[in-house]
């Protein structure tokens, strides 16, 4: 007959030394089940939690993208560079300074006096920038524009300020601040069209400040305006800010993402030197104002070359600081 030694059957069965009347007595019930309960929790884990919905999004968002390090050098090149707007700024306490000097010279036509250029613009740097500040008369002035511009240098040189004359403005140092006066008539009290005295072709022009401020400020590019700026003054090269800015538009009006910071700068140093000597630029609130003919082929020339050398450089560090 067959050998049933309860040892052997309780070790292939795994259930230990229970055989006989002893396994189906109340004892014997209770430890197969709590076997058993122990044989499932170590086979089957419990399930794992649910992830919560905030898991599931994060699983699913993509990689950040790598660190870019040649915009974290600019941008820290900005941080360095931010000017102060605030109440008690340079900008503000040369317009309360100078107020009195131009409210006695305009006589009773002085509309308003406003920073304009790069603080109106959001393109200003703290080591590179002239205040400017647009004096706007009334269209009843009864002076022609270069008597409006004579009279104001008189004015400044009577209150003690060496003037300097420059295209469009006169530039003097209060507090050690650069600062440029724009003399304009407004040409009619329903809109802000403004004429300009232009001293070296002894003309005038029209020009509206208030669509070149909006236009820069709201372009989405015065982080690489306010960088060729610096480059630009690094180098010492003349070129004036409304025509960098209007040529910078013009070189990333097509193609180039907005924040992309170090490749659109390079962006722009293609364009001068590949396209800027022959480029019309425009002013955009008077078509027949061509700002590009602010300087002259010589002076362009040095431009676009400046920009070629820029851009066979390798490191930024080389380029601007």
């Amino acid at each position: 007959m067959p050998n049933h030694d309860p040892s052997l059957f309780a070790r292939n069965s795994g259930l230990g030394s229970l055989s006989g009347n002893r396994l189906l007595g109340v004892g014997g019930f209770s430890a197969v089940n709590g076997l058993l309960g122990g044989l499932e929790s170590s086979a089957f884990p419990p399930p794992a939690p649910e992830p919560s919905l905030a898991a599931i999004l994060a699983a699913l968002a993509p990689a950040p993208p790598p660190i870019n390090h040649a915009d974290r050098y600019l941008r820290a090149i900005l941080q360095r560079e931010a000017v102060d707007t605030s109440p008690s700024s340079p900008l503000r306490l040369v317009q309360k300074t100078l107020w009195p000097i131009i409210w006695a010279w305009a006589n009773g036509h002085l509309l308003s006096v406003t920073p304009s250029g790069s603080f109106a613009k959001g393109t200003a740097n703290r080591s590179g920038t002239d205040i400017d500040l647009f004096i706007s008369v009334s269209p009843d002035i009864g002076e022609t524009l270069r008597q409006v511009y004579d009279k104001l240098e008189r004015a400044l040189q009577n209150a003690g300020y060496v003037t300097r004359r420059q295209n469009v403005s006169i530039n003097i140092t209060v507090g050690g601040q650069s600062v440029d006066l724009v003399p304009a008539k407004r040409q009619n009290l329903f809109m802000e069209d403004h004429s300009l005295y232009r001293r070296k072709a002894d003309s005038w022009t029209k020009t509206n400040v208030a669509t070149h401020a909006q236009l820069v400020s709201t372009s989405g590019r015065t982080e690489e305006i306010r960088i060729l700026k610096l480059w630009r003054d690094q180098l010492g090269l003349d070129w004036s800010s409304f025509y960098l800015e209007l040529t910078v538009l013009r070189a990333l009006s097509y193609g180039s993402a907005y924040g992309d910071l170090a490749a659109n700068v390079s962006r722009v140093f293609d364009f001068l030197r590949d396209n800027f000597v022959d480029a019309r630029i425009v002013d955009p609130a008077n078509t027949n104002n061509l700002v590009s003919d602010d300087l002259t082929q010589a002076g362009k020339q040095r431009v676009s070359t400046a920009g070629g050398r820029a851009r066979a450089i390798q490191y930024w560090r080389d380029i601007v600081r």
